[in-house]
């Protein structure tokens, strides 16, 4: 392995376990405990992107459609979404959040940023170790992103 391969084999270790250990931490914090991490991410997925098919939120979640239909049962027995008859093909339906199920995204995306600021406050952080750390997530996103 050369000198380049195990610095990258090195930093994807670091980064990997600390991002593990982050993502772990918040995703204990929820608006509500009435709903899993799974459904979370199909809320946020149709408040970020829209209306969707459940076979487009299965894919995009990467899960079956029986388990993506499972998933928009429950959510939408608790009203965070709601379901209608697409327009140009009856058998198909569209999925879309609520208000109530937006406001549950938001609510939870707030507390897990005021726990995430409040997790750095703690540890004293200067400036430049800040702006250090929002050019990692910059960083960060390009591989998430890709």
């Amino acid at each position: 392995m050369s000198a380049s391969e195990e610095s990258l084999s090195l930093t994807a270790t670091d980064l990997r376990m600390a991002t593990f250990r982050l993502a772990r931490r918040l995703r204990r914090v929820r608006a509500t405990d009435a709903i899993s991490d799974a459904q979370l991410s199909v809320l946020a997925t149709l408040r970020m992107h829209g209306r969707r098919t459940i076979s487009a939120l299965a894919e995009h979640e990467r899960v079956t459609a029986p388990s993506m239909t499972s998933t928009v049962n429950g959510l939408e027995e608790l009203g965070y979404l709601t379901r209608t008859p697409d327009e140009d093909d009856r058998r198909r339906v569209q999925v879309d959040i609520t208000e109530t199920g937006e406001a549950i995204v938001v609510e939870t995306i707030h507390r897990r940023d005021a726990v995430l600021a409040g997790m750095l406050g703690e540890l004293d952080y200067t400036e430049e170790e800040l702006e250090t750390l929002r050019a990692a997530s910059a960083l960060m996103r390009r591989v998430t992103d890709r």
